[in-house]
């Protein structure tokens, strides 16, 4: 399925790339390949991610990093809501 980003989870990915490379840019490089490659996966198992408590948003757990990406399946695409790490509050999708 084609995957399109909102703004805010390009800004989330931005930042985590930021705040990472600031720190590790071998770890940064690890952690975002690995982002994407769960991206890759849910673009062609949509819905085999854990629905939210919103049934329109799923979320797919990035193994061993803990990152969570938010997404809704969108007729032929999915859409990337948000991207966090599992140790920040938990995130309620807007209404």
């Amino acid at each position: 399925m084609k995957v399109r980003f909102r703004e805010m989870a390009l800004a989330d990915l931005d930042e985590i790339s930021r705040y990472l490379t600031s720190r590790s840019p071998t770890g940064a490089r690890n952690v975002l390949q690995a982002i994407h490659a769960a991206i890759t996966n849910v673009s062609e198992h949509p819905r085999s991610a854990r629905q939210t408590s919103d049934p329109s948003v799923r979320v797919k757990i990035v193994g061993r990093y803990r990152y969570q990406i938010f997404y809704s399946v969108v007729a032929d695409s999915i859409e990337i809501l948000h991207v966090r790490h599992g140790a920040r509050r938990p995130w309620l999708p807007e209404q």
